[in-house]
């Protein structure tokens, strides 16, 4: 008995021997008399080292080995947005690739991420914003009528407009002058379209043609406005439309005059309010999961507050008028610190700086023109909120460093954002976080997304030459711009474009959907629906193992677990040898192999090109053992690769589901719901398409005749039925037909597709065929006319001829004189050649009269 349960019993190191540290032996059972023990156990050795993560840090601009501080565990802030706007591709680009990266530090890598974001709503931006929207629509419903007043009114924010903003592009020489901003105006308008000319202009003011388009849309306006107030138009809909078309500039202008007025806090929080929603509508149809922590500036300024003292406490912040100044110098002496650890380049970077500071700062009182303000004091038509400084309200950089170190602390492990916040703002939040918390170290990695252009220039909400998320999902689909940001290093630009959209995006997708080139087998799909229908290698995949599953096991005694299987299975190599291999013999990938270059892949700083390719090319070689093997397929095998590869791409993002499920999961918003429409349906359709293959060998095994009826009609189900309904029927060599649900839409455009393709064939066989036959009959008319006619009038022209002989023959010319040697015989061919013609011609119309 005691022997029986022997190997229950805990195992005990040997300790005692240098020599077999690593070996381990059982406690000895007395058994009869006689003590019994398992023989020694040794520790495994390990053949191939796992990869390491690595993580292009900003820091030090090379990718380093990632070290959480606390195990497991990861504290990591992301820079949210200044919601006073629609959320832009440019958005996108940064905050999907940042969701790819979370998803693969706690999906894939298992690491407890505690992920946290902010939402800027109170800023300069959104002041400006919120008040200049306020004054437009609060003149714009006081205004009742066109009236001269208001296109005076227009007319000088508009001409001011021009003299401030359009002529800081403009050459000396081509700037209006004083009074004459309307005369000269159709001249620069047509200098605008000449693209050299406007590029100059870009070369002087980044933002000259957002400009300009504005300046000439006003212009326009009051053109059509003088022209309605000349013929008696003033109603409200004639001045609205007015201050519609010139909204940019009446904002300026108004807020100019009456900016100081708006006091009401609920403006500015209303708008960041809405744009926060709608962020977060763009955010969940992008399939971006939420942070774990979500804070606000304006939950958090009493904080924000007590933060700053702690600077001007520790020697690193200084009061002018209202206002605190961060002390780049001061803080850039100190022992253990350093300013502009990002980019010490851009210390001195005037445009940036002054861009960091915001539209509304005061320039005046600083010690250095690398100072930043952490607290700002409020001038009237801002909101502020009581300070020890007096009213005001935070600056921009303070508000991540406030929160951030709430939430997570003296120090976390990621700070992620865009390149373009690297410097000032990433710079400024580490200085001044650094200097509160007498720490060397805020961050231990800054990671940041590489900028976003479209067809070649930088978006930019300030150039207004961005495209709204909202705009781009009627275009392309979630999970489109997703695979194209995957396509793209994370820290790289993307060059965001058409054919970027149309050729690699959707090759990928295709090429992960099906790949090889399958051919008809007993268990392969017809190759129209491989090339048509997508989703479709998921798809076949998931009707083999319903058909395998619905046949039952193959119990003929045969193994089929062979070296096709074996090799498509094959264990790991070695990680210095694994992507060497895979990318020179792409055609050998096996799973594990695959798995591992995988991984080696992720390692590499996130590099996601290379995971898709692993993925793309493990597809690639299970499409090829699948149309290799026929009936000895393995279906365990398949399965079991389906499903990793569709976990890795719900790991990414590009879907939702279990990570049971097989292929790339459910779009819940477009699916409605998680309910599976196979498990229901799949027994119904088997028994119909159980009932079609009868009807289809009852038809084959009689022959011809009145049975072509019968698979006219199991054709007609196959293809006109069943579509609508989302089902494909494939018929197979064995005569049975594979099942498989799938999109109807998809369906039907691939059978559409199918019959245009024969519509088109047959047109242009009929289109050919007509045009032989007019050919034909235009030579048949030719020979309308008989030999003994053809020279003779109306036939030739009156006097070309003056006698002829029996046959039609020429002899003479118009003159009478006798035809040359030459002339007879050239007229006796044509002759010959109108003989042939006409009995031809002859011919056709008795088979015609038939």
């Amino acid at each position: 008995m005691l022997a029986r349960i022997s190997h229950r019993l805990p195992h005990t190191r040997l300790l005692s021997s240098p020599k077999r540290h690593l070996t381990t032996a059982s406690i000895c059972v007395p058994v009869r008399g006689m003590a019994v023990q398992q023989p020694p156990w040794s520790l495994p050795t390990r053949t191939a080292d796992e990869p390491v993560l690595k993580v292009y840090n900003s820091l030090t601009r090379t990718k380093t080995e990632f070290v959480a501080r606390d195990g497991r565990h990861v504290k990591w802030y992301n820079c949210g947005p200044t919601v006073y706007d629609a959320s832009h591709m440019g958005h996108a680009r940064n905050y999907v690739t940042q969701d790819v990266l979370r998803r693969i530090m706690s999906d894939y890598f298992g690491y407890d991420v505690h992920f946290v974001m902010n939402i800027t709503d109170i800023d300069d931006k959104i002041i400006l914003r919120a008040r200049q929207t306020h004054l437009v629509d609060k003149f714009r419903d006081e205004t009742t009528s066109l009236s001269r007043e208001l296109l005076e009114q227009l007319h000088d924010a508009w001409a001011a407009y021009v003299a401030s903003k359009v002529s800081e592009g403009l050459l000396e020489q081509d700037r209006p002058g004083k009074g004459k901003e309307r005369e000269i105006w159709p001249q620069l308008a047509n200098s605008f379209q000449n693209r050299a000319w406007r590029q100059e202009c870009l070369k002087r003011s980044e933002k000259f043609e957002m400009y300009f388009s504005a300046a000439n849309r006003t212009y326009s306006a009051l053109e059509v406005a003088e022209s309605s107030l000349k013929s008696g138009q003033t109603g409200q809909e004639q001045a609205h439309t007015l201050i519609e078309a010139s909204r940019d500039i009446l904002a300026i202008s108004l807020d100019k005059q009456h900016g100081s007025s708006v006091t009401d806090h609920s403006i500015f929080r209303s708008l960041a309010i809405y744009w926060e929603g709608e962020f977060f509508k763009d955010m969940r149809r992008l399939r971006v999961r939420d942070p774990d922590t979500l804070t606000r500036v304006t939950e958090y300024v009493p904080e924000i507050a007590s933060f700053v003292e702690g600077i001007v406490q520790n020697g690193y912040g200084y009061a002018v008028d209202g206002s605190v100044y961060f002390d780049t110098r001061a803080f850039d002496k100190a022992e253990n610190h350093d300013y502009a650890k990002l980019e010490p380049w851009s210390k001195g970077n005037k445009e940036l700086l002054e861009e960091g500071e915001g539209a509304l700062s005061a320039a005046t009182g600083r010690r250095s023109a690398a100072d930043f303000a952490l607290w700002k004091a409020s001038k009237p038509g801002e909101p502020y909120w009581p300070s020890p400084w007096g009213p005001g309200r935070p600056g921009w950089h303070i508000e991540c460093s406030v929160m951030a170190s709430a939430v997570l602390g003296d120090n976390m492990d990621i700070h992620s954002g865009g390149v373009d916040l690297a410097f000032p703002h990433h710079d400024n939040e580490m200085a001044q976080s650094e200097a509160y918390h007498n720490c060397s170290t805020w961050v231990n990695y800054f990671i940041h997304t590489g900028h976003l252009h479209i067809e070649g220039l930088k978006m930019s909400k300030s150039l207004k030459n961005f495209i709204t998320i909202d705009e781009i999902l009627q275009k392309y689909t979630a999970r489109q711009l997703r695979l194209a940001f995957l396509t793209q290093l994370w820290n790289a630009k993307v060059d965001f474009s058409e054919s970027l959209m149309l050729g690699e995006v959707r090759n990928l997708e295709t090429t992960l959907n099906v790949s090889g080139n399958l051919k008809v087998t007993s268990r392969i799909i017809l190759l129209i629906a491989c090339f048509l229908l997508p989703k479709n290698f998921f798809t076949v995949v998931k009707a083999l193992i319903s058909q395998a599953r619905a046949e039952g096991p193959q119990l003929d005694g045969t193994n089929r677990y062979q070296d096709a299987e074996r090799e498509l299975t094959k264990r790991y190599l070695p990680p210095s040898h694994t992507m060497i291999f895979l990318f020179s013999h792409a055609k050998h990938t096996s799973l594990h192999q695959s798995q591992n270059a995988f991984r080696v892949a992720l390692c590499d700083s996130f590099n996601t090109p290379d995971a898709l390719g692993v993925l793309r090319e493990l597809v690639s070689r299970t499409n090829v053992y699948i149309n290799s093997r026929g009936a000895s397929l393995d279906t365990s095998v398949v399965e079991r690769i389906a499903r990793w590869v569709g976990q890795m791409l719900r790991m990414f993002g590009l879907g939702e589901g279990e990570n049971t499920e097989i292929g790339w999961g459910q779009d819940r918003a477009e699916e409605g719901g998680s309910v599976d429409r196979e498990e229901i349906l799949m027994p119904y359709l088997r028994t119909l398409s159980t009932f079609r293959d009868g009807v289809r060998r009852l038809a084959i095994a009689k022959g011809d005749g009145a049975l072509k009826d019968i698979l006219a009609l199991s054709d007609k189900l196959r293809d006109v039925d069943l579509v609508p309904l989302g089902v494909a029927l494939d018929d197979q060599e064995d005569g049975k037909a594979l099942v498989k649900i799938v999109s109807s839409a998809d369906l039907i455009k691939a059978r559409d597709e199918k019959r245009a393709l024969v519509e088109a064939k047959a047109a242009k066989k009929a289109a050919i065929v007509e045009a032989e036959r007019q050919k034909r009959l235009q030579k048949l008319e030719e020979g309308r006319v008989p030999p003994h006619e053809f020279f003779k009038p109306p036939n030739v022209p009156a006097g070309t001829y003056g006698s002829w002989d029996e046959s039609g023959l020429p002899l003479t010319d118009g003159e009478g004189k006798e035809l040359s040697k030459n002339a007879g015989k050239k007229v006796q061919k044509e002759w010959a050649r109108q003989k042939k013609l006409h009995e031809e011609f002859l011919e056709w119309q008795k088979s015609e009269q038939r």
